[in-house]
């Protein structure tokens, strides 16, 4: 671990000095400042400073009343700040607005010294360095010389910081005005709008800050002018205040005074205007130019980048959290109807908000790509044809874009970088960013609930958008880096268990109830059904491993709001051990990547046996069977946002991601896919008829699996992304739907069939089993629940699970369903034989007998193109059925007449 700086003692870097205090205590009654404010600009004071600090000088005040003026105490013996230049130039002035002499400083280098000039509506102040630009650099106070390699010699690295450590001052772009502030309350965390003492309506603000020496709520006005709100009550870390007058609407955020020790972990920089956590709704988007890093991001040795703190203000750059209405859950939601859809009924259907209307043709182009788009009939009325009863939107957070790829001219289309826990993503909203998005999200809730349709998000509260240490700092970062993030134990660097360059540590107090406090509020106030939580994993490591008792799923189990909405989890991360398919407790279902491998590797003929698909097909047992879980414990899927889309899935055997600018290095190479025999679109027809074929195939084998299955936006009707398997970056027609498909007679047919297979698996519950199968022979006739056959018509033995995969035929009994009604009675059902085919040639099947069936009825052939309506083929029990390559059948089984009758 490498040792903590060495910090240097400075009397004006300590306190604010007595004549300061004197000058706000004379101040006109805009707010006492207590001790818990040292080293910020108290109240009743106006400060303007520019890279002062950082040389080493004292920072000027501007008093706004008739007080006498701010005085600083120089380093050499805690005189007031009138003295000679060394250089003989003329002290730096400051120009005063009230009476008395007007505060000098000494300028220990040789340029001319620094002038500032404060007015209440002035320029911004300005100030002469050591003959650089806006930058600070970093210099040793005492010895009046830059921090070098000098530092090695202290036997640790080189690691320039500002001001001997502590944020003390701060250099404004311009002047800006202070604000009293009441007590106000320490909860609720963040801006809540409410009545105050005496019947003033106001604004609360809490921010839970731990470590931090003061707090800052900064208000600002269209223009962008700033007033700042002193926080001076702390209550256990959390600094509060309430604000009269601060209504719905107002732009805000904070700025967090403390020591800047990166090799401790401390990145307090109150240079940094920071989004507040628990904002709940944001205007404005982060551009990221070097401002907004608390260090100095292109410091010429980027080995020690990190801990140069940068001292720019980073206000004008940044967007602001915004003040909403409180809206009582009961009142804003009594006229709602959540659908709540069992698990065993449910099936999921994967978006983007703004990639799945974007191109709508009968959305208005005003709503495309927004909440109300997909609020909008004409998207509605595409869901409910097709028959899903939950939609899982990519995140909808706010999140903001990553720096590389704003330097490539791309975005962050997916959205798994959150940076907003509890505000709706400010750029999907059609309405306006003062606080409609939330009303907005709202309406949409309601229209898909009034269709039926659940709301489930996909949440990422593994990692957020300030990255590593040479990240920005916009929010978590500037409030608490050590309280936050999980940091190594050299105290500069971040444990990072998800890719991203950070991990939120989840197992303090604080970090639990800012996610659950936003899950809460999700579900409460905006009225989600569900959450599927990104690299769940990672959320459920205690100090290191991942332990299924840890404080976060403890929570969760605990909580009656939570433990009733679905919870799905993406069971990985990227950290040893961090592979947890088939751990999670009840309560939880999980994203079932075996069951995508499984399937993927059957239809391309590379599965060595059918074993492990047997699995797949009836529920997993092996992994979810424990714990009284049920087969729903499996979401299948074959294709996800991340990955081939289905089409590509069939066209493309390599990744194509030169359009994300990374050199196609991106993305996952193992796809399992097959591309029919030509790379990328073909013009030749048997091609495109056996692709069309194998999405059949899939969207049927996925649609008749046990558990609970999850289709992608678009795969119903063959959206391609020209191969790109990694499309985060892509917010333009390559991850958009492309809805012209619909047009298309052969994509078409895909869609019809698609919905014709999920009104299928709606009407017959034996389809969407509840309960596991037991495979056991029961009753007089000995059937089982479950029964496997091969090619020639007899049931499995030992032997044929190990044999090369080929043909494989699926009974389901409906005679046998381990299910009650509501009122106690016993579930039945048709049955069903399902054959799966995945070699190329023809084969013969010879139709089990009785007492399986007497005769079978055909349902779906994936060899046919047109899928517009249901084969009426009925073959005899014992008949042998010709197989085309790769098809799928499914036949509804006739059972035998139990006196005998034809």
């Amino acid at each position: 671990m490498a040792s903590a700086p060495e910090q240097e003692a400075y009397e004006d870097d300590a306190s604010p000095s007595e004549a300061l205090e004197a000058a706000v205590r004379d101040a006109s009654g805009r707010g006492a400042v207590s001790r818990s404010t040292a080293g910020r600009e108290p109240a009743g004071v106006v400060v303007a400073a520019n890279g002062i600090a950082s040389q080493g000088l004292p920072a000027t005040t501007t008093v706004e009343n008739g007080g006498p003026p701010a005085t600083m105490t120089e380093e050499n013996g805690g005189s007031p700040a009138t003295t000679t230049e060394e250089n003989g130039n003329p002290p730096a002035t400051t120009t005063v607005e009230n009476e008395g002499p007007p505060a000098t400083t000494t300028e220990e280098n040789e340029n001319p010294p620094a002038t500032t000039t404060v007015e209440n509506e002035g320029p911004p102040a300005t100030t002469t360095e050591e003959g650089e630009g806006p930058r600070a650099t970093t210099t040793e106070r005492a010895e009046g010389r830059p921090a070098t390699a000098a530092d090695r010699d202290k036997g640790r690295p080189a690691a320039p910081l500002l001001n001997g450590g502590r944020d003390g001052r701060r250099p404004l772009a311009e002047a800006v005005s202070v604000r009293s502030v009441w007590p106000g309350a320490p909860a609720p965390l963040g801006a809540r709008f409410r009545t105050g003492p005496d019947g003033v309506a106001g604004t609360n603000f809490a921010l839970w800050a731990g470590g931090a020496e003061a707090v800052d709520v900064c208000l600002f006005d269209d223009e962008g002018h700033e007033t700042r709100c002193p926080l001076a009550e702390s209550t256990h870390e959390i600094w509060h205040g309430f604000v009269p007058g601060v209504r719905p609407g107002q732009r805000y955020g904070f700025r967090v005074h403390g020591v800047w020790d990166p090799w401790t972990g401390g990145r307090w920089n109150r240079a940094k205007l920071l989004l507040d956590p628990y904002a709940r709704a944001v205007d404005g988007e982060f551009t990221l130019p070097p401002e907004v890093y608390g260090h100095v991001r292109d410091w010429p040795q980027q080995h020690i980048a990190d801990t140069v703190r940068d001292d720019r203000d980073s206000a004008p750059h940044v967007p602001k959290g915004v003040v909403v209405h409180d809206d009582a859950p009961d009142d804003e939601w009594k006229d709602d109807r959540r659908p709540k859809t069992p698990w065993a009924d449910s099936v999921l259907y994967e978006l983007h908000v703004r990639g799945f209307t974007r191109r709508h043709p009968d959305i208005p182009e005003e709503l495309r790509g927004t909440y109300a788009g997909l609020a909008h009939p004409a998207a509605i009325g595409h869901l409910r044809r097709l028959g899903v009863t939950a939609v899982e939107l990519l995140p909808v957070h706010q999140f903001a874009h990553e720096d590389h790829l704003l330097k490539r001219g791309l975005r962050n289309y997916w959205g798994y970088n959150s940076i907003g826990y509890f505000a709706p993503h400010a750029g999907y909203a059609a309405g306006g960013t003062r606080g409609q998005q939330v009303g907005e999200f709202r309406s949409m809730v309601r229209a898909l609930h009034e269709a039926g349709i659940e709301v489930i998000l996909d949440v990422v509260y593994n990692h957020t958008a300030e990255a590593g240490e040479l990240g920005p700092t916009l929010s978590l970062r500037g409030i608490d880096n050590r309280g936050y993030y999980r940091l190594q134990d050299d105290a500069r660097r971040y444990t990072d268990y998800t890719g991203c360059g950070n991990t939120l540590h989840v197992v303090r107090p604080q970090v639990l109830r800012l996610i659950t406090d936003s899950l809460r509020y999700w579900v409460t106030e905006m009225g989600v059904d569900g959450f599927r939580f990104d690299l769940a994993a990672t959320l459920a490591r205690s100090l290191h491993d991942v332990d299924m008792l840890s404080p976060f799923l403890a929570v969760i189990a605990q909580d009656p709001v939570l433990r009733r909405v679905k919870l799905i989890a993406e069971p990985w991360d990227v950290g040893a051990g961090g592979y947890q398919v088939g751990a999670f407790p009840p309560l939880w279902t999980e994203w079932n990547d075996r069951y995508r491998d499984a399937v993927r590797d059957y239809w391309r003929d590379a599965l060595p046996d059918v074993r492990d698909l047997g699995y797949r097909l009836s529920g997993s047992s092996d992994l979810y069977a424990w714990g009284g879980r049920r087969p729903q414990a499996s979401v299948n899927f074959i294709t996800a946002h991340d990955g081939f889309t289905l089409r590509d899935l069939v066209s493309y055997e390599h990744k194509h991601n030169e359009a994300n600018g990374e050199g196609n290095r991106d993305g996952t190479g193992d796809n399992r896919a097959w591309n029919c025999g030509a790379e990328g679109e073909s013009s030749r027809a048997d091609i495109n008829a056996l692709r069309r074929r194998q999405l059949r195939n899939m969207l049927s084998t996925l649609l008749l699996s046990t558990g609970v299955p999850m289709l992608v936006a678009g795969d119903e009707m063959g959206r391609t992304q020209g191969g790109n398997n990694n499309a985060y970056c892509q917010d333009n027609e390559t991850g958009w739907v492309d809805w012209s498909l619909l047009d298309e007679p052969g994509w078409h047919e895909l869609y019809t069939l698609t919905a014709r297979l999920i009104a299928l698996r709606h009407r017959h519950p034996v389809l969407r089993r509840g309960a596991f199968f037991s495979g056991r022979a029961s009753g007089v006739d000995g059937l089982r629940d479950l029964a496997w056959f091969t090619a020639s018509g007899t049931e499995m033995t030992e032997d044929d699970w190990f044999a090369p995969a080929g043909t494989l035929g699926v009974y389901l009994s409906g005679a046998r369903i381990a299910a009650r009604d509501e009122r106690g009675g016993r579930v039945t059902d048709d049955s069903f034989l399902a054959v799966l085919h995945s070699p190329a040639a023809r084969a013969p099947f010879v139709l089990p007998g009785e007492p399986w069936a007497r005769a079978y009825e055909t349902v779906v052939d994936t060899s046919l193109e047109d899928q517009s309506v249901e084969p009426d083929a009925v073959l005899p029990a014992g008949s042998t059925v010709v197989l085309e390559g790769r098809s799928l059948l499914l036949f509804r089984v006739r059972e035998p007449d139990p006196y005998g009758n034809p």
